[in-house]
């Protein structure tokens, strides 16, 4: 359940205000359907979390844990970088 909550928390805090939700809240607000484009966007996330699901499964059963962690340190750090020059 921990690991839940944890997944949960991260990407629901990572994802308040970012293109998809401003997207969402675009076509909501011109249409009428909400409930259409509820399940489309729904369906788009959970799509795309299925991919990052995948995607991470193979590379786990293609590299050490280590330089896992290390690419995802290293990827984070250069992210945080950008965003504080102003570059992403």
């Amino acid at each position: 359940m921990k690991l839940f909550i944890t997944v949960f928390l991260t990407i629901f805090l990572a994802e308040i205000g970012d293109k998809t939700q401003l997207a969402t809240l675009m076509f909501s607000a011109q249409n009428k359907n909400k409930f259409l484009i509820f399940m489309a966007a729904a369906l788009a996330l959970v799509t795309a979390a299925g991919l990052g699901v995948l995607a991470g499964a193979f590379v786990q059963n293609h590299l050490p844990l280590k330089y896992i962690r290390l690419a995802g340190g290293v990827l984070f750090i250069l992210l945080g970088l950008l965003m504080l020059l102003g570059k992403f």
